[in-house]
């Protein structure tokens, strides 16, 4: 089957522009309210099924070994039928995953959770290939970073609604040791998953093809996406950042509830689940004060200094006692904030024909959220919750490293800029002045440089 035909982002028409990206951003609600209801299941089974915290992370294992197992079909599928219908899959698995919660709730089948769990994050994986790619190229790259973070803020306002929810009525009274809520709850994302999937049936989803994409990048002197795709190092080095960075993340927070209670200062399972909901607000709101410094600071040298400070937090988290670790663990998930969008846009970057593949290796990263749980749940199970925190301190290692390395070959290659810079335009303007009179550019690059700019100008208003 041919790929459909399309455009690019920059190419759609204000409107355009505004309805599909609005559409797309609505799909990050959905995996970041079950994201967050998974984390407090995790605390909330090891009371109902009277298991170790170890033993609760195969939850992680299932949503997260889901992301590595089936990204990279995802990636192929939608680069052989286009963005609308893998969309259309996604939202189909995460439905059906969410509706067989009910009979694994109503039988109390620990093994039903884990299957219905790897199920929905087929579907999540489907849909994150999908939406974090697509939101990458619906603009200039200068801007990619600013458009998924933005968009995966809405993800952080869902993050934090599911701990809520949990708090309320996962963790008080009768439902504290049992799973009559949980059944709800997950009805209702199935609901979310049906009502979403309608919609998008109905809606024009403007195409963007890697062919075109290819022939913008090409048009300006970017070369950076030519050749065979095992010669795409960032891409490929993106994936190993994203793996580490992401079961860091996801460690993180699958053990925040335990930590909070171990801490030994008063703090009961609900009222560690109504902080750990405060610390996904925190998220959020570094998330969209991320999109304001994305437009001016360059993105690699953002995510270097991000990833310095998630590293120290970490470390903090693990040694301090009391309120002064609690502490730490607010700032630490402040600093995580513009790290997955950054890390995705930048392995992602100008990789033309080669787009949809290589976001599907960038989201099959997200599989480090099924390594990393285990390891740090049998640290705490040996010691305790606190020292065990000292385990997600090497992935956030690890995406410092790639940032920096990033760093240094864009100033290798362009110099060193603590700025944003527009690489179409200058690339652009550097062959046009390369050009003798008496040569002449493609007609659909003729003007563009001018273009260019008040695009750019334009999505920074849009955006911010």
């Amino acid at each position: 089957m041919a790929p459909p035909t399309g455009t690019t982002g920059t190419q759609l028409s204000r409107r355009q522009w505004a309805f599909a990206f609005a559409l797309v951003t609505s799909l990050f609600f959905t995996w970041g309210f079950a994201y967050g209801l998974l984390d407090v299941l995790n605390a909330h089974f090891q009371t109902v099924f009277g298991i170790s915290k170890l033993q609760s992370t195969l939850l992680q294992l299932a949503y997260f070994g889901a992301y590595f197992v089936w990204a990279p079909f995802a990636g192929i599928f939608m680069r052989r039928v286009g963005y609308k219908k893998g969309i259309h899959i996604g939202l189909s698995l995460y439905s059906i995953g969410a509706v067989f919660f009910w009979p694994s709730a109503k039988y109390e089948s620990y093994g039903g959770f884990v299957g219905s769990t790897f199920v929905i994050g087929c579907g999540l994986s489907t849909l994150e290939v999908a939406a974090n790619s697509y939101i990458s190229v619906l603009g200039t790259p200068q801007y990619a970073a600013a458009r998924l973070n933005f968009s995966q803020g809405f993800q952080g306002v869902a993050s934090f609604a599911g701990p809520l929810i949990a708090s309320r009525w996962f963790f008080t009274g009768a439902n504290a040791t049992s799973l009559g809520t949980v059944q709800w709850v997950y009805l209702a994302v199935a609901g979310l998953g049906v009502v979403l999937n309608i919609l998008f049936f109905f809606c024009n989803l403007p195409e963007i093809t890697e062919d075109a994409l290819a022939e913008e990048i090409d048009e300006v002197g970017i070369t950076d996406g030519q050749g065979p795709f095992r010669q795409q190092y960032r891409c490929i080095f993106g994936f190993v950042a994203q793996t580490a960075y992401v079961g860091a993340q996801v460690t993180i927070a699958s053990f925040a509830v335990n930590f909070l209670v171990d801490q030994g200062i008063g703090i009961d399972q609900s009222k560690a689940s109504e902080l750990f909901s405060l610390c996904q607000v925190t998220f959020t709101v570094g998330r969209f004060v991320g999109v304001l410094i994305l437009n001016f600071i360059d993105p690699a040298l953002l995510l270097a200094f991000y990833g310095f400070c998630c590293s120290l937090f970490c470390l903090l988290v693990s040694q301090l006692p009391g309120y002064n670790a609690v502490a730490c663990l607010f700032c630490l998930f402040f600093f995580e904030s513009i790290c997955y969008p950054c890390i995705f846009t930048l392995g992602t970057k100008n990789l033309g024909v080669h787009t949809k593949r290589g976001s599907g290796l960038i989201v099959m990263g997200v599989g480090g959220g099924a390594w990393y749980p285990p390891a740090q749940g049998g640290l705490a199970d040996k010691t305790s919750t606190q020292h065990s925190y000292l385990v997600p301190l090497s992935g956030y290692i690890a995406m410092t490293i790639y940032a920096i390395g990033l760093v240094v070959d864009q100033a290798r290659k362009n110099g060193f800029s603590f700025r944003n810079r527009d690489e179409l335009t200058a690339n652009l303007n550097n062959a046009t002045n390369n050009f003798s009179p008496t040569e002449s550019l493609p007609d659909d690059a003729k003007g563009r440089s001018s273009s260019e700019k008040k695009l750019s100008s334009d999505e920074l208003v849009r955006v911010a």
